[in-house]
């Protein structure tokens, strides 16, 4: 089992009576030791296979190692615990939240809900959005989470009155959680803490079922992930940790770089290995890359080797704006396809903030080029969706008030604000639940159809909850949705956006049917827990060809032949507010290094001389200093022919030149019906259709093998050929 592994690895691998720490580089084989840890560890009879808990971050890291460690092992399953660190505490609390004063069937609150929440509370203390708006407030709550400091201790510690304002609202805040019998994402991680501590009979009875703690990734763990960890191997010190200090990239949300760089001194006499050889990338990408990071003082001292060739070297393509910057990223890509023979899936367009995609995806649009963008809206938070996880919700849950108001009066039921406002005011007045308030209309005042709506919906929620122990998840979601009538809901008007809603609804159904397939014992409750706690990446589908784009901070953990790192400019990347701030430029540039170490073959890094921003002025870029801080040998400048140019519009001598920029067609090609073309990505076709003129033409071409595209003739850079 273990011949596959290098030197290193295996030491690794076989360490066991002591705490153990493994940096490993980027692409040095961390997943192969884990797995390969967790079977050696149950086949040679170390600890039973049923006792050992490996904790990552995303549900795909989790997943590949339950398939790796299976096959390793020569099973269809496992029998180890393996999952992310929400998913792990999600489940302890299922099981124990009762001793906190909470029910098994408490709902997860994600990031829409906890800013519904904050407003609704905001809105009770009357506080303007110019003092706190509700998004701020939930940054903030989670920040103060994260370094474990909790509403009574923030109000002891409170100088002025803003600071007494907030945590006044943090604590009606979590009030409010407890009230709704719900928790947010932070308490996740929070609420088990407070069990081990509150219980030490449920600390005793995990440490004695999770013998050995394995944690990938532990660079990224904040401070309340650490006191898990800590709680569950102080006992038995068996505990090992995977992770890479220059690749720890998320310190705005609470992870803390000295967890890793500490350990040895957490974990006494601990063994301590380097994983420093790279089978990913070439040596000309990984020289590349560790000539930036190693400027980081804040480092333990390392340095990747790959096992590959030279590999070329580093492209750099300079551009004069956003829109020529994606013009030659296209103009790049298209010659790695031609000349390479590449697939589209080859291909990853990293960018720092989500806001430099738009330019990047109107380009990939223009040029018919298939594309996946990671980060956008997720499925899962689309209002239509998110209006039948509201019924969902609440059905398992019926104290969840944040659920309630969303779905009270969809589909419309002629429940209005004020009718809502007062059954708020009875259930305050009467403290009596909300959702029982509402088969009492008639003490409100409240008569006719309003009356009998609110009397149907609590039906309907009452009618579900008692279904819940007799059908499972997707008997009791399609039934429901006929009940309520979603269908005819969304073909009323039978407008292009009800249209696509409905299909989400259909594709939310084909989820619930899948869910089922994988999970046929599952109930709502876990199907609603495994969505809620599901990531980008885990909707990211990497058997489909198309281009993905992506921050970098997404793309951690993947792996692509051809990587674009867009936006390369001081002050995008890095960001402005990392320049003057030493600890902020350090994770800028391990934020750098786990960009470039993405990719396998080919780096591209792109630049623009001008950006233009929304709501500011435009930003006049110089080179990011991190291309500075690779060797020149290591890059290569590109040239590009662009289908756009440029006019200079000049102030008078002495003063200040400003630069204009307009797009003007270079050259047309004089299409008509039948000519034969050639396309960089699609090959050979014959013009079938020609529609406008100038910048407007557009051409209808049928490609080789039936495809048929649509083209904008200025775009394209289709070539006339001769068809003999």
């Amino acid at each position: 089992m273990l011949k596959s592994l290098n030197k290193v690895q295996k030491s690794a691998v076989q360490s066991f009576g002591k705490p153990v720490l493994i940096f490993a580089g980027a692409g040095s084989g961390k997943t192969r030791v884990l797995t390969h840890k967790i079977a050696y560890l149950a086949n040679e009879n170390l600890i039973p296979e049923k006792n050992i808990l490996a904790v990552t971050f995303t549900n795909k890291a989790a997943q590949e190692m339950k398939i790796r460690v299976a096959s390793l092992n020569k099973k269809k399953t496992i029998e180890a615990t393996i999952g992310t660190f929400h998913s792990i505490c999600a489940r302890i609390l299922r099981k124990e939240i009762k001793n906190i004063g909470f029910t098994s069937d408490f709902t997860i609150f994600d990031v829409q809900d906890q800013i519904s929440l904050s407003k609704v509370i905001l809105d009770e203390m009357k506080v303007a959005k110019d003092k706190l708006s509700p998004q701020n407030a939930k940054y903030l709550i989670s920040n103060y989470k994260n370094k474990l400091i909790f509403p009574n201790e923030l109000l002891s510690i409170a100088n002025n009155t803003q600071e007494k304002l907030f945590a006044e609202f943090y604590k009606k805040y979590q009030d409010s959680l407890f009230d709704n019998n719900a928790a947010d994402f932070d308490d996740l991680l929070l609420l088990p803490l407070k069990l081990f501590k509150e219980n030490p009979t449920i600390l005793k009875k995990y440490q004695n079922l999770w013998k050995y703690v394995l944690v990938d990734e532990y660079q990224d763990t904040n401070k309340p992930q650490f006191e898990f960890i800590h709680y569950l191997t102080k006992e038995h010190k068996q505990v090992c940790v995977v992770g890479d200090d220059d690749q720890s990239i998320y310190g705005w949300r609470g992870a803390d770089i000295r967890n890793i760089l500490d350990f040895e001194r957490v974990f006494k006499g601990c063994d301590i290995f380097k994983l420093e050889k790279n089978y990913r990338s070439t040596a000309n990408i990984l020289d590349a890359a560790y000539s930036v990071v190693r400027n980081n003082e804040e480092r333990a001292p390392k340095e990747l080797i790959s096992d590959n060739k030279n590999g070329e070297k580093l492209g750099i393509l300079e551009t004069n704006d956003e829109m020529e910057e994606a013009d030659a990223l296209i103009n790049a890509l298209e010659k790695e396809i031609k000349l390479e023979k590449r697939n589209f899936s080859d291909f990853a367009v990293l960018y720092r903030t989500n806001s430099q995609s738009r330019a990047l995806e109107d380009s990939f649009r223009r040029s018919s080029i298939p594309y996946n963008i990671v980060g956008g809206i997720r499925f899962y938070e689309r209002k239509e969706i998110k209006d039948i996880i509201g019924y969902l919700s609440l059905i398992i849950n019926t104290k969840d008030t944040i659920s309630l108001r969303r779905v009270v009066n969809f589909p419309p039921r002629g429940i209005g604000l004020k009718t809502v406002d007062k059954c708020f005011e009875k259930a305050e007045k009467r403290k009596m639940e909300l959702l029982d308030v509402l088969n009492e209309p008639d003490d409100m005042g409240i008569r006719g159809k309003q009356a009998e709506a609110l009397r149907r919906f609590y039906g309907t929620i009452m009618k579900y909850n008692e279904l819940l122990p007799k059908l499972n998840a997707g008997e009791l979601v399609r039934t429901l949705l006929e009940d309520i009538g979603i269908k005819n809901h969304y073909s009323k008007n039978r407008t292009p956006d009800d249209n696509e809603r409905y299909e989400n609804v259909l594709e939310f159904l084909r989820g619930v049917d899948e869910f089922m397939l994988r999970n046929p014992d599952g109930g709502l409750r876990d199907f609603l827990e495994e969505i809620s706690l599901l990531t980008d990446l885990d909707n990211w589908n990497d058997q489909s060809n198309r281009v993905t784009l992506m921050t970098v901070h997404a793309s951690k953990g993947l792996e692509f032949p051809v990587i674009f790192l867009s936006g390369l400019e001081d002050g995008l990347f890095p960001l402005y507010s990392s320049l003057d701030h030493k600890e902020k430029l350090e994770e800028e540039r391990r934020l750098f290094y786990v960009a470039l170490t993405r990719a396998m073959e080919k780096v591209y890094l792109l630049y623009a001389l001008q950006r233009r921003r929304m709501g500011s002025d435009d930003l006049f870029g110089t080179p990011s200093r991190f291309i500075k801080e690779i060797p020149k040998e290591k890059l290569e400048k590109i040239s590009f022919t662009s289908a756009l140019t440029r006019r200079v519009i000049s102030g008078k001598p002495g003063k200040h030149t400003k630069t204009a920029l307009r797009r003007t067609v270079v050259i047309f090609d004089d299409f008509k019906v039948g000519d034969s073309v050639e396309h960089a990505i699609f090959g050979i076709g014959k013009v079938m259709a020609i529609s406008g003129q100038g910048e407007n033409q557009r051409v209808g071409i049928e490609f080789k093998d039936g495809l048929k595209k649509k083209l904008v003739v200025k775009f394209a850079n289709l070539k006339k050929i001769d068809a003999g």
